[in-house]
């Protein structure tokens, strides 16, 4: 199976001044979290992964990519071999006209390798405001947006006629080299019911970005493979994203993982202001994320990282390989994306954990067979 590595980009020590917009310097400024994630990102190919990926975050220390095509055209042109994927464009943020030359031009300078691309429809208020598009027309914005993106990169000339866009004929240059492959290997990212369903109906593929337990993916899988099935399409196998943190001892891993993974949830209910269910109940599309508030006033943050720790893939090399094998063997993932820094985590210790995981548990899983289960496939 294939085993790709994402990165954060993260300034978890900035939150504080970041909402006091307070114009103090940062206490570690962005210039150091680039070189040294970029320094991470450039062991990815040189340690023997098979890929690289990375998310699409804007306008907070959250996650400062910029936005994932200009990220992963850098990375095209700093490496040789890997592989590379979105997790995720948030399509309803951009024009898709853009978006569809932006991955045209990446293929065309991979020159072969494979490009994956995620798709979501986001869920931050911040980001929606700052690009000036209404969250409660996320879904529908994402739609459309999908349906231009086929056209694209599948047909040389085309239009488009809907409620957002009205694009004359058209065609995108270059040329994708390998447009109907990418279209046909769309994957979208979900955390809702409701968008569950869309997205089966849409005939997409799965990117698990890890925010629920392995168990609630499988049912959930099983479910997006029944209703594919009943539009008469076969079952997709998702890609799935773990945090990783592999040491020398246990007791050393989860240290380290318990404190990275509970900063990496403050920051994820900052970005996207979880307590304050009135953001979700104003638009259109997101009662499901109503009902987090409720979590955060139930739990205390160690009690809810502790819970989102535990089901990654942290321990010696030896934990490491059983509990991604038991991933694995629940989601049957095609590919497993190990994220190797987040939340606080120092550079050092994200260095450690991809050196050591590099030497004693990627040769291992690379040789496994990634095998679709009856559950997954929806029909058990």
């Amino acid at each position: 199976m294939k085993i790709g590595v994402h990165l954060n980009f993260q300034n978890y020590g900035d939150w504080e001044r970041y909402e006091a917009r307070s114009n103090e310097p940062q206490a570690v400024s962005d210039q150091q979290i680039y070189e040294e994630d970029l320094y991470l990102a450039s062991l990815v190919e040189p340690l023997g992964y098979d890929s690289y990926w990375t998310i699409d975050h804007h306008f907070s220390p959250y996650i400062m990519t910029g936005g994932a095509m200009q990220h992963l055209t850098y990375m095209a042109g700093a490496t040789e071999r890997i592989d590379f994927g979105t997790m995720v464009i948030v399509l309803p943020w951009y024009d898709p006209v853009v978006v569809a030359e932006q991955i045209s031009v990446l293929d065309n300078m991979l020159q072969g390798r494979k490009l994956t691309i995620g798709l979501g429809r986001g869920a931050a208020q911040r980001e929606f405001d700052a690009y000036r598009i209404p969250m409660g027309e996320s879904r529908d914005r994402f739609m459309e947006s999908l349906a231009i993106l086929r056209k694209a990169l599948t047909r040389e000339w085309w239009s488009h006629e809907g409620d957002f866009y009205s694009i004359p004929e058209t065609t995108i240059r270059p040329r994708p080299r390998n447009g109907p492959e990418i279209v046909d290997n769309l994957k979208v990212a979900w955390v809702s019911p409701e968008t569950l369903k869309i997205a089966a109906d849409a005939g997409l593929g799965v990117l698990m970005t890890n925010q629920k337990s392995w168990d609630e993916y499988r049912e959930e899988l099983g479910q997006f493979n029944r209703i594919r099935r009943d539009n008469g399409w076969g079952p997709v196998q998702p890609t799935t994203v773990a945090n990783l943190a592999c040491f020398e001892t246990e007791d050393e891993a989860w240290s380290i993982i318990l404190e990275a993974v509970t900063q990496a949830q403050i920051s994820n209910n900052n970005h996207y202001q979880f307590a304050d269910s009135s953001i979700f109940k104003a638009a259109k599309g997101y009662s499901y994320y109503e009902n987090f508030e409720k979590t955060f006033k139930r739990k205390t943050t160690e009690e809810i990282g502790e819970f989102n720790a535990r089901p990654q893939a942290w321990g010696t090399p030896e934990q490491v390989l059983q509990k991604l094998i038991d991933i694995r063997d629940k989601t049957s993932a095609e590919e497993i994306i190990l994220n190797a820094r987040y939340g606080g985590m120092s550079a050092e210790h994200a260095e450690r954990s991809l050196r050591l995981f590099a030497k004693e548990v990627l040769p291992k899983l690379q040789e496994l067979d990634a095998p679709l289960s009856p559950e997954v496939a929806g029909l058990a």
